[in-house]
């Protein structure tokens, strides 16, 4: 635990890439394989789950601080983070010397099945024995609130340089770790590190996916397109689906669906599970999961084909899938890559091949949840730029652009052939901040998360509220949201824990992917992937959008 916390320590100090690399990879060559598989695991992503209410840990830290309730909030209030507070206030400790794997499953795991009534006791006992670095850790871990400035691609290439394999073999191991085993193992971590010749994982048995290739936006003007990128015969040209993307593996009489974020959601889909059972073994697809109603068109939503996204999250959301719902919402997968056939590893042939091969499987099988995402043509950009206007019509976010002679990379890297996506410019409305939280990591001091509303009617009605219709985080520069900090304390009207409603003086235009109607939004409408595009200092609240106007931008 110690090793663990002093490298977290090192990591939420520096913003050195160079720095993090050297900590991670000192990290590793001492660390046991059992320690070292917990902190891959976190590191890499592993979302750890709170063990104990936050409530119950405010209350105990307060009284053994022996702080009133209005210090202990003030001072979390300042620090900006739970986890950080406790830390701070609690009296010195004592010492152990028990590593990060033992804490974690012979002590902190359990604390979910401990009754409400033993939790104080053993709390206070654990917390005793941990230095205040460890104890920062410790309750991050418990809270569910660990986060560090380390990117995947970092631990990536730390394990790469402490084995000594290629960084793309364990990009390769390390999809799904966090997913396969239920709790990762030293055997788990003995198999991230291990030498390509004597261990290498078993592709036909595992379950595992192989590294998402992730596309890169192009976002340059039109005219500049025949230089920077050829004719447009160079390029598979596909639509921008806006659905779940997935690999779906068919290995050994067994099949897996992945979502990007290595999620296994291969319950959530049973209609693509039994479409994989009809695969060959050795068979590996990626593509998009989007709802697809009675069609053949193929990109006509509303009137057939791939629907709305919105329509997708209906059923995300339910914890039971039921005949109906299966029915109402049927889901098919948009494939358009074949990373594995007959148990042969495809990702190094070009793009090209590979989509002739997969449109023979896809022919072949004929099965209706899958089918392949159809490639557009065009004899010039312009003409391509003209087809791509109507994206927003057809429910899709524009373009995909693939170069034909292209290996299927890992990430978002260049080095191997790229992937463009050519967006539509998004949709826009300017909006109200209203709420405001405290954001994460470097961030944990500054009211960075804001939630915006828009008037529920023209500036004429006297009575017109705002209405709350989207949060957003991202878009600003650090020092505009600085700047908007200052703001947020100026002008607070209430607090309600760690979220402050301000006095609507601020205006930002919003934009967004898409937008549908929403009965669980109090404005009846949910937008996508919102984000500020600029701070209107030049707009007055009273001058911002109505939800007459956000409604307007509603498909037909």
């Amino acid at each position: 635990m110690k090793a663990f916390a002093a490298l977290y320590r090192e990591l939420d100090a520096t913003t050195s890439s160079l720095a993090k690399q050297a900590a991670l990879q000192r990290y590793l060559q001492s660390a046991l394989p059992a320690d070292a598989a917990w902190a891959v695991y976190f590191l890499a992503g592993g979302k750890p789950r709170q063990l104990v209410p936050a409530k119950l840990l405010r209350l105990l830290a307060q009284e053994a601080a022996g702080l009133p309730e209005w210090l202990f909030e003030e001072s979390q209030d300042s620090v900006g983070d739970l986890a950080e507070t406790i830390s701070l206030l609690l009296p010195p400790t004592g010492a152990h010397e028990l590593g990060l794997a033992v804490w974690i499953e012979q002590h902190l795991l359990p604390l979910r099945k401990l009754a409400p009534e033993a939790l104080p006791d053993v709390l206070r006992l654990q917390w005793s024995l941990l230095a205040l670095d460890e104890r920062l850790v410790y309750f991050k871990l418990i809270t569910g609130g660990f986060r560090v400035g380390v990117s995947r691609l970092q631990v990536t290439q730390a394990l790469a340089a402490v084995a000594g394999i290629d960084p793309k073999r364990v990009a390769q191991r390390l999809m799904g770790y966090t997913h396969i085993s239920g709790q990762p193992t030293a055997a788990d971590y003995v198999a991230l590190v291990a030498p390509e010749a004597s261990s290498e994982l078993n592709q036909q048995t595992s379950g595992q996916p192989y590294p998402f290739f992730l596309a890169h936006a192009f976002n340059q003007p039109l005219a500049q397109f025949d230089a920077l990128l050829g004719p447009p015969a160079d390029w598979i040209v596909e639509w921008k689906w806006d659905g779940i993307r997935a690999q779906l593996v068919k290995r050994a009489g067994q099949v897996w669906l992945w979502s990007r974020g290595e999620e296994l959601v291969t319950e959530r889909f049973p209609e693509l599970a039994q479409m994989g059972e009809t695969l060959p073994d050795g068979t590996v697809l990626d593509g998009e999961i989007v709802v697809w109603r009675g069609s053949d068109q193929g990109s006509l939503a509303g009137e057939g084909g791939v629907q709305p996204f919105a329509e997708l999250q209906k059923r995300i959301g339910r914890k039971t899938l039921g005949p109906k719902l299966l029915r109402d919402i049927p889901v098919v997968l948009l494939a358009y890559d074949l990373l594995e056939w007959q148990q042969s590893d495809l990702r190094a042939l070009a793009q090209s091949q590979r989509r002739a091969l997969l449109d023979t499987l896809v022919a072949d099988l004929r099965h209706p949840a899958l089918r392949s995402s159809p490639v557009l043509t065009g004899g010039s950009w312009p003409d391509l730029a003209r087809q791509r206007e109507a994206a927003r019509t057809l429910g899709v976010e524009g373009m995909m652009l693939k170069q034909r002679q292209a290996p299927y990379g890992v990430g978002r890297t260049k080095d191997v052939g790229t992937w463009w996506k050519w967006k539509i410019d998004p949709l826009s409305i300017d909006a109200v901040l209203i709420y405001a939280q405290r954001g994460h990591g470097r961030r944990a001091s500054l009211y960075s998360d804001y939630t915006f509303a828009v008037w529920d009617g023209p500036p004429e009605q006297a009575d017109r509220k705002l209405v709350p219709f989207a949060k957003a985080y991202s878009g600003l520069t650090d020092a505009e949201m600085a700047r908007v900090d200052a703001v947020i304390r100026k002008t607070t009207l209430e607090s309600f824990g760690p979220v402050r409603s301000v006095k609507p003086t601020l205006v930002f235009e919003l934009g967004f992917e898409g937008i549908a109607r929403s009965s669980r939004h109090k404005s009846g409408i949910a937008v996508r992937f919102p984000r500020m595009l600029r701070w209107r200092e030049d707009k007055p609240v009273p001058e911002a959008d109505t939800l007459q106007t956000l409604a307007a931008l509603l498909p037909g």
